[in-house]
């Protein structure tokens, strides 16, 4: 269906007055509906809001898949209303250790989906870029108080991401005897592809982290 059709049925059916550019814009991932506009936008595209969420990673966005309102979601891990709303309102999850184990449960996450919907994402990618850079072992504990893995799983994936890390960034030793300017021009060559390789390296390391613990995806 076009976009232009499904504003035009949003209006009809629903009484929405939303602009084609607006449905653009939503299908691209640059805005997002209102909870009210993503149940009619299901309903008239014949699917279920789950459907349209499949990349869900915000508690509205897994809470509106799940088709639940506010006060239903909240029962179901052991909040008030009051405090479920504010910790949606602000995307950072601040449940206790049973109400984390119920949300793991009832969304379906993996440690990687639970640091997701939590809102710790950029904070755990900054803690992991501290330890390849710095000492990894100072980085442990704050980790592991982000992440649902045990102590000693966070302790052996930052040791080893941390040895990736240096290793690119290890200089050659120069060679003598291999002719003039050569052995400077190698040199050059190779901190460049080193500087480039350690960037890429940091930009993807939460995704690094997670592969080398094991973890697949966000969801089970």
């Amino acid at each position: 269906m076009l976009p232009g059709h499904v504003a035009y049925g949003l209006g009809a059916q629903y009484g929405l007055r939303v602009a084609t550019v607006t449905v653009i814009a939503w299908e691209r991932g640059t805005a997002v509906p209102s909870e009210y506009e993503l149940k009619a936008l299901a309903g008239v595209l014949w699917c279920s809001p789950a459907e349209l969420l499949t990349g869900a990673r915000t508690l509205r966005e897994h809470r509106t898949a799940k088709g639940l309102d506010q006060a239903e979601f909240a029962r179901l891990l052991g909040l008030t209303g009051e405090a479920y709303r504010r910790m949606e309102e602000s995307g950072r999850w601040r449940g206790n250790d049973r109400q984390s184990a119920l949300l793991t449960k009832v969304l379906g996450l993996t440690p990687a989906g639970f640091v997701t919907v939590s809102g710790r994402d950029e904070e755990l990618a900054g803690l992991l870029r501290e330890a390849v850079t710095t000492r990894w072992q100072a980085r442990v504990r704050p980790v592991a108080k982000l992440v649902p893995l045990e102590h000693g799983v966070v302790q052996d994936v930052l040791e080893q991401l941390h040895t990736d890390y240096q290793a690119l960034m290890a200089p050659i030793p120069s060679r003598s005897g291999t002719g003039r300017g050569t052995g400077a021009g190698r040199s050059t060559e190779r901190t460049g592809t080193a500087g480039d390789a350690g960037r890429a390296f940091l930009a993807e390391v939460l995704e690094r982290f997670w592969r080398t613990a094991g973890v697949h995806g966000p969801q089970v």
